[in-house]
């Protein structure tokens, strides 16, 4: 990946120089493992893998636990066809590979929420066949969030993940420690849209390599140690200017995208991805959970009026208006 930093007499970031403004995010996510087995170490808590950003990580938090989204190693594999089809997709077969090959032996265990069937097989694959994991837990999450029974139904099924995690953990949790997760998930929320919106300039201070890199660590570090260097971070961005063309400013939209090799050729053609709309990106940290008394039900409302995931999209269509917003 080309980086930008730090700026020379000029006060541009020059090219392939050390990157200094998102070094630590770059480490992270390079360092993904490493950095889950250095936090277990240190900490002595459980680290929960999961497949679907519609898994309530609020409530993991909580109890103490690091939850770490599972991602692929983008390398050839060929085990995964024991197990699931070949024409299932290469995410979901890239990360079975990933779990049966010992890459994620570092896992406590998993959980999903319902989302498409190449993934539901994928963590049942998982859930029986990758032997260090000792806890697995199905989320049934509505497929219909626009049933007006959608958002106390999957009220339901958090208190049963909840629960769930209090006999796995042996950890209660508390009403404060709930509100309190919940408060960190909704500051790195507001953090990542500060972020995002400084893509909107006319020269951007980040290239949208660097922004993918930036969410994907996101997604695998502790929330309230990501907020601070993302404040650090924001605070510097005023005065970044890069020593590149913005070209022709470009929208990323799909489901699952890690590859930040393909944004950064992409970036490399006179062109800059300006924003985006994917699960590993802002479908992931867009709307905040609702201030409400009752935290199990504000937090089922985030997670069923959050922006769709387009299993999910229907009766009426509501991604294309987004979309164009």
């Amino acid at each position: 990946m080309a980086s930008y930093g730090p700026p020379g007499p000029d006060g541009l970031w020059k090219k392939g120089a050390r990157n200094r403004v998102f070094e630590k995010f770059s480490q992270w996510q390079k360092k993904r493992h490493e950095y889950a087995q250095e936090w277990k170490a240190r900490t002595g808590g459980k680290v929960l893998g999961y497949f679907c950003t519609y898994v309530p990580e609020e409530v993991a938090h909580a109890a103490g636990i690091l939850p770490v989204r599972i991602m692929g190693g983008h390398k050839p594999e060929d085990i995964s066809g024991r197990h699931i089809y070949g024409m299932y997709c290469p995410y979901c077969r890239d990360v079975l590979a990933q779990g049966l090959n010992g890459t994620y032996h570092y896992l406590d265990g998993i959980t999903i929420a319902q989302s498409c069937l190449h993934i539901r097989q994928t963590f049942s694959s998982w859930a029986l066949h990758v032997p260090t994991i000792s806890y697995s837990h199905y989320i049934y999450h509505p497929m219909k969030v626009q049933s007006a029974q959608a958002v106390p139904y999957l009220a339901g099924e958090i208190v049963k993940f909840k629960t769930s995690l209090e006999e796995w953990s042996s950890q209660p949790i508390t009403e404060e420690a709930l509100r309190k997760s919940i408060d960190v998930y909704n500051t790195y929320r507001r953090l990542m849209v500060k972020l995002y919106e400084t893509r909107k300039a006319d020269k951007p201070p980040i290239t949208g390599a660097e922004a993918m890199e930036v969410v994907l660590a996101s997604q695998m570090v502790d929330k309230a140690e990501f907020n601070t260097e993302l404040q650090r971070v924001l605070g510097e961005l005023p005065q970044r200017k890069i020593d590149r063309s913005t070209g022709i400013r470009l929208m990323l939209i799909g489901s699952e995208d890690d590859d930040i090799e393909f944004l950064d050729m992409t970036e490399g053609l006179d062109a800059t991805v300006v924003v985006d709309d994917h699960c590993t990106g802002s479908r992931y940290f867009l709307v905040e959970v609702p201030p409400d008394k009752d935290l199990i039900m504000a937090l089922a409302d985030r997670y069923v009026n959050r922006i769709v995931c387009p299993s999910k999209d229907w009766e009426d269509r509501s991604r294309a208006d987004h979309i164009l917003k």
